[in-house]
Order: C-alpha cells, then structure tokens, then sequence
C-alpha cells in the first residue's frame, strides 16, 4: 500500500496573505523597495531563506530578513491562511483505504504543527515533518529523505503530493512518485519540467490516482 506525503502551503491551505504580508514587513524594515502581493508569490512553497537571499543579496542580510519575517509570521502571518474548500473530504477520501498519511513541508515544524493543530488536519495525519529554525530540512529532498528513514517507509511504495517544483524534484530524488496539483502556486510548466508522474488540477483529483497507485503490484 502507498503511504502519501502532503505539502503544507499551497497543498492543504492557502497561506498566501500570511506569507506576502511578512515577507514585505520584513522588506519594510530593512530598508527595501516592497513588491505586490501578487508579485510575492512565487516565494511561497521554496525555503525562504534562498527566496529572501534574491531580495537581499547576500546570506547575512537574508537572514536577518528571515528573522524579521517570523517576528510578524509566529503570531500574526501563521494565522492568516485558509484551508482550501473540500480538502478535508479529499484527505478523508484518501486515508479510506487505510493508507498512511503524513505532511511534509519545508516550514519549519513549530509553525507547520501550530497550523494543523489551528486548523484541526492533524487527525488526517500521524505525524508533520518540518525543517529547523537553524534552516535543517529546508530542502525538501533532505526532508523526505529524513521522513522515509523515520518512518520506515519503502520510497518506491511512497507519494509526494505538493504544488512546486522542489516538491516534485525532492520526491524523484528519492524514488518516490511525484503528484503535482496545479491549484497551488506551481505552474502547469514548472511541475511538468520538474518531472511530475502525475498532475492533478483540483485536489479531489489526488484521490483516484492515490487508489491506482495503491492497487500496484
């Protein structure tokens, strides 16, 4: 049986007011031309850090960028996301088979648990894995890698469902199979250059193909 792994944002919650928001309070305050919203998006979904770094230029000013940004995100930012309509009927659909079922996202667990906890997901799930504070994990083939050794979980008998291209490439990098959704932040073109197995334009989608998969030899 296939054990299915889920992105956070852009997967099962739409986090973008949250994300953007903090991302142009930390702009703000060190002095930078602050983007669009809309113009922010492409941020969501990558380890911030790379994305802050693109603004900045150098690795010390990211980080302080980062700091600015969680000082907003752990009691402000977390807390304005929404969970995608129906996702709750999708992850009930696909755990009916009695399949395992995790989150894996590039957050950093305290923020990614305070999420589902807020959010009442963590029934759908037996345990998030997240990255470090310090940046460990951020990079989604490191974290899965990490997640299949906890869990015990064979990588071939195993699925990535995310919405960028880091989810995509980090599960292949693994020998897991890539599911891309489409309705997140990722583009048709991205997933598929990433080498997605399969795309998914709505999140019911993820069922059928979670039940092919299952019934593999």
């Amino acid at each position: 049986m296939y054990t299915a792994f889920f992105d956070l944002d852009g997967t099962l919650t739409n986090p973008k007011p949250g994300i953007t928001r903090c991302i142009q309070y930390a702009l703000e305050r060190l002095g930078y031309p602050v983007p669009h919203e809309d113009d922010l998006v492409w941020c969501i979904g990558p380890p911030l850090h790379a994305s802050f770094k693109e603004f900045v230029g150098t690795d010390e000013l990211a980080h302080r960028a980062l700091e600015l940004y969680r000082e907003r995100f752990r009691d402000v930012g977390l807390y304005e996301n929404e969970v995608y309509a129906g996702i709750e009927e999708t992850l009930s659909a696909v755990a009916a088979s009695g399949r395992r079922m995790f989150v894996a996202t590039s957050k950093p667990k305290i923020y990614a648990d305070r999420i589902i906890e807020h959010f009442d997901l963590g029934r759908h799930f037996e345990h998030v894995f997240g990255s470090e504070l310090d940046g460990t994990r951020a990079d989604k083939a490191e974290l899965l890698a990490y997640a299949l050794g906890q869990t015990r979980v064979d990588p071939a008998r195993a699925v990535m469902i995310g919405d960028r291209s880091h989810d995509v490439t980090g599960a292949r990098k693994n020998g897991m199979t890539a599911i891309g959704v489409l309705y997140g932040y990722g583009t048709l073109t991205e997933l598929t250059e990433a080498g997605a197995h399969h795309l998914c334009a709505a999140h019911p989608d993820v069922v059928p193909h979670c039940a092919v998969l299952a019934g593999s030899p």
